[in-house]
């Protein structure tokens, strides 16, 4: 559970025949596009590949999260993967673009813990470039809207190495709440790392909605 840098960026492709995209609940068959102000999270294509290669394949990327695909062939079988995964209801992963955009920056990941979807755990990974930038944190929101309102998701959880200040960070700043730290629990280069525990609760996040859209109309009044 890791926000990601990439070395490279690849040019940003234009979006085309954006209205043809259908949005449906109906997330088994097809994800919906999820658009807020400045970005758009949709399905994987095979053609994201590329450009996911470039962004998640750095050292900075990789020191906390489980390898990625060394290639673009690789990143393609993982799209495949997520997919067929997809249509099981077992995983579900969204590309990020930006608004007016259509080249992928990064992923949304979550997936079942329990049979009912109630339980699951979500991660993510965004282009450094991007970083501080508000992508991660209106992404992270449209994803957690879709988790608790779609899905019906009652407990999403998330794991973070300890000594990632970032990706922990940004967990917080969210409202996940740290509920303990699991011990040398993830395998990395050689090396048993600390995770820290995440949890955030269908109830506590629409409270949060619920309150910060109170504050939003108190500032415009």
């Amino acid at each position: 559970m890791v926000e990601s840098p990439f070395n490279c960026e690849p040019a940003l492709q234009p979006v085309s025949s954006v209205a043809s995209e259908s949005v449906s609940t109906d997330w088994r068959r097809h994800l919906p596009v999820l658009a807020g102000n400045g970005v758009r999270l949709r399905e994987l294509r095979e053609s994201d590949a590329a450009s996911l290669l470039a962004m998640l394949s750095s050292e900075e990327v990789t020191r906390f999260i489980s390898p990625p695909p060394a290639s673009v062939e690789g990143f393609e079988r993982f799209i495949a993967w997520t997919l067929g995964q997809r249509m099981l209801g077992e995983n579900l992963c969204f590309a990020v673009t930006l608004q007016g955009y259509d080249t992928a920056i990064g992923i949304f990941q979550v997936r079942r813990i329990d049979a009912d979807f109630a339980t699951a755990e979500w991660g993510f990974a965004i282009g450094s470039p991007f970083w501080g930038t508000g992508v991660f944190e209106e992404s992270a929101r449209l994803t957690l809207n879709f988790v608790f309102n779609t899905l019906g998701v009652h407990r999403l959880e998330a794991r973070a190495a300890a000594c990632n200040g970032r990706g922990n960070g940004a967990l917080l700043k969210i409202g996940a709440v740290q509920e303990g730290v699991l011990r040398k629990s993830f395998l990395r280069n050689g090396q048993h790392l600390d995770q820290v525990m995440y949890s955030i609760l269908a109830e506590d996040w629409k409270a949060r909605v619920i309150r910060e859209g109170r504050a939003a109309r108190v500032q415009v009044h």
